[in-house]
């Protein structure tokens, strides 16, 4: 059990960001450093359990789970609630969000204090080191900014008007 909530350090996505921050060769090694970890602590539990007696001798019926009906109790309300909810969030994240072009990485336009101004658009980064680049050659990430479809050449507004 110890191990499946460990697994949860080295998801796919945060693997990534791993990358990201500290390079690849350090991310392959940190996360096979917390696999090893995973492992170990596992067979550690398993081994104290075991020597303790609390390990379970017998496993729940298979047959009482497919027995039974869906019902609407507690549970799928909650499931159904949290659906909701999470529905909301990633609506909120594709509607206020926006793409750092600097680092790629998705931040709150509304709730974010680095900007910058550049071609009479606002662009918005997840920090001021990633702001600070963009600054020092905003022609190199212009392609990222056109890519996110947030970004119109200067002039286009004016021609609108």
């Amino acid at each position: 059990m110890i191990a499946f909530i460990y697994a949860d350090l080295i998801t796919l996505p945060i693997i990534l960001i791993y990358r990201k921050y500290y390079g690849t060769r350090f991310a392959l090694k940190l996360t096979a450093l917390m696999l090893a970890t995973i492992v170990v602590a596992a067979l550690v539990v398993d081994l104290l359990f075991s020597a303790l007696g609390l390990l379970p001798e017998t496993r729940p019926s298979i047959e009482s789970i497919t027995e039974r009906g869906i019902e609407l109790n507690y549970t799928a309300v909650l499931n159904i609630l949290f659906t909701l909810v999470g529905a909301a969030l990633v609506w909120l994240t594709v509607h206020r969000g926006y793409t750092d072009p600097v680092c790629g990485m998705r931040v709150d336009r509304y709730q974010i204090p680095h900007q910058t101004r550049w071609q009479e658009q606002t662009v918005y980064f997840c920090s001021a080191g990633c702001r600070e680049s963009f600054e020092a050659n905003p022609e190199r990430y212009a392609a990222k900014l056109k890519a996110t479809g947030r970004w119109r050449p200067r002039g286009t507004l004016k021609e609108r008007a």
